[in-house]
């Protein structure tokens, strides 16, 4: 099975299609009047599309087992066809595509089989997804072209070059990839001056949003957000809030972290964890839908 550890949960949802074929109109009107011998063939089938929505980790090995938070089965006669539709919905961290195509597809065959006994040329049509909404791929989005960004290391060690710094780099290819060309890239102590010296410099320069990494947690060292807070003239509590539970649910002790996230008048200041993998673990949990704050910040999108 595919690895999800990584993602977030997000509300899901997927609409599949079957075509069911029959050759005669009589078999059309029993299945309307109820009169098929083997039951109501509506009925019957929807109850076991439903139950394949349900089970459908169960038979097919790479899908995740997950909660089934909604699923809907329609049918629509046409002429000779009846077409079936699956909805599905769920709240989880990968979606229900197969699900709903499981459903349409064991919705189908059950309508076959009850059907075969007065119609010998029934025929299952093209099963497909039709529709899916929600996840990575509709978040997914690329930086405003315009953006300007800096990612800051603070580390005594990196600073005086006793170590090799890894969590700023992960951070300045994280922004790349979301479509940021120019990032700067800046080193320095963990020192109160120093920090905040770093955050005015750079918003002076029309610099939009400054990721600083490291400094976050409870040793006498770690000064980054006691630093910041002063300058901070609109926090946004939510991101860390989110980041914080992310982090919680892989390891125990993310909730000692005490980053914040607020915006320095124009400019955004945002305090990650200094060890790689908590630093990728806040990146995956909050872009790139943190940039939705620029979106709002130009006037181009309201959202209350």
């Amino acid at each position: 099975m595919v690895n999800i550890t990584h993602k977030t949960y997000s509300l899901r949802q997927a609409i599949a299609s079957a075509i069911l074929q029959v050759s005669d109109p009589s078999t059309i009107q029993a299945i309307r009047d109820r009169t098929v011998p083997k039951g109501d063939v509506f009925e019957f089938s929807r109850a076991a599309g439903l139950l394949a929505i349900k089970k459908t980790s169960d038979v097919i090995p790479d899908c995740h087992p997950l909660p089934v938070e909604f699923a809907g089965i329609t049918y629509e006669i046409n002429e000779l066809q009846v077409i079936i539709r699956v909805e599905v919905h769920t709240i989880y961290k990968t979606g229900v595509e197969v699900e709903a195509m499981h459903g349409a597809a064991i919705t189908a065959l059950t309508m076959y089989d009850m059907l075969k006994p007065i119609d010998k040329h029934v025929s299952i049509g093209q099963i497909k997804l039709d529709s899916k909404k929600g996840g990575k791929s509709d978040r997914e989005k690329s930086a405003p072209s315009e953006l300007r960004a800096a990612v800051v290391v603070c580390s005594d060690s990196v600073a005086s070059r006793k170590s090799e710094d890894v969590s700023g780099k992960l951070i300045l290819d994280r922004l790349q990839q979301l479509g940021m060309e120019n990032v700067e890239y800046r080193v320095i102590a963990d020192e109160v001056a120093a920090v905040q010296d770093t955050a005015r410099m750079l918003a002076a320069a029309g610099i939009e949003l400054v990721v600083f990494t490291g400094g976050t947690g409870l040793s006498k060292r770690d000064i980054t957000p006691d630093a910041l807070e002063p300058l901070i003239t609109r926090h946004i509590p939510g991101v860390m809030e989110i980041a914080r539970q992310y982090g919680q649910q892989r390891m125990p002790f993310a909730m000692l972290s005490r980053g914040i996230c607020g915006f320095m008048k124009e400019t955004l200041l945002l305090t990650l964890p200094g060890a790689p993998a908590a630093v990728k673990e806040t990146m995956d949990a909050i872009f790139p839908q943190l940039l939705h704050v620029f979106d709002v910040q130009n006037g181009s999108r309201h959202q209350g």
